[in-house]
């Protein structure tokens, strides 16, 4: 859903690319980067309870990996590795977000919903996988509800102002993020299948015959 806006974000975050590009540091450093950050506030301060602390850490290194694609723009450094790096890095900060959500809650004696923490966790990984799966197979997936940017948008504003003493707003928040990571699964099986159908058209091409996979998009 957010996909649509890229673009104009695409030209805020350009003229700050510049400004990084002239530091001399790489498209991939920021991944790298960001990631730890992401992972580090995740790990360290949710599992201890500091959700509001924890979210302020994450949204600012989430806010720092985003130069990546403009610096790698400006410098001409756009490659296919580095869009498979992005992309595992990615799932890497996803699965510290929701791995550090459920450590905390399970030791604030919330067991059920660190539960929820841990289903939202491997249905996010569920959700980018199908779609990876998808076009290395020559299909077309780009649909879904919940998409990673939804999930973690939901997710970190919901933990920030749990941290703030705001009452079932992450208990609400994680609830609605495992229904609706479940409905996008359902809509990119559905996708896939209708495009596979017998008489459905070539919609899978040389991938689907040979089982050949591409690199994954960098932020399906």
């Amino acid at each position: 859903m957010l996909n649509k806006i890229r673009p104009a974000l695409g030209r805020v975050l350009t003229p700050v690319g510049q400004a990084v590009a002239r530091t001399g540091v790489s498209p991939n450093a920021i991944t790298v980067i960001g990631t730890i950050g992401v992972a580090a506030g995740a790990l360290v301060l949710f599992p201890r309870g500091e959700f509001f602390w924890g979210t302020m850490v994450i949204t600012a290194f989430v806010l720092f990996d985003m130069l990546d694609g403009a610096v790698a723009r400006v410098t001409g450094k756009i490659s296919a590795f580095g869009a498979f790096l992005d992309s595992t890095m990615d799932r890497v900060a996803d699965a510290a977000i929701f791995a550090g959500l459920m450590i905390g809650l399970y030791r604030a004696g919330q067991e059920p919903l660190a539960g929820v923490a841990l289903y939202c966790l491997v249905s996010g990984v569920v959700v980018s996988y199908a779609k990876a799966r998808a076009e290395g197979l020559g299909y077309t997936c780009n649909v879904g509800i919940a998409e990673r940017a939804e999930r973690l948008i939901v997710a970190l504003v919901a933990a920030g102002f749990d941290g703030l003493g705001v009452p079932y707003i992450l208990a609400v928040a994680l609830w609605g993020l495992a229904v609706l990571s479940t409905v996008t699964v359902g809509q990119r099986f559905a996708a896939v299948y209708a495009q596979a159908r017998p008489g459905a058209g070539a919609g899978a091409g040389n991938g689907a015959q040979n089982g050949a996979e591409k690199t994954p998009e960098p932020r399906p």
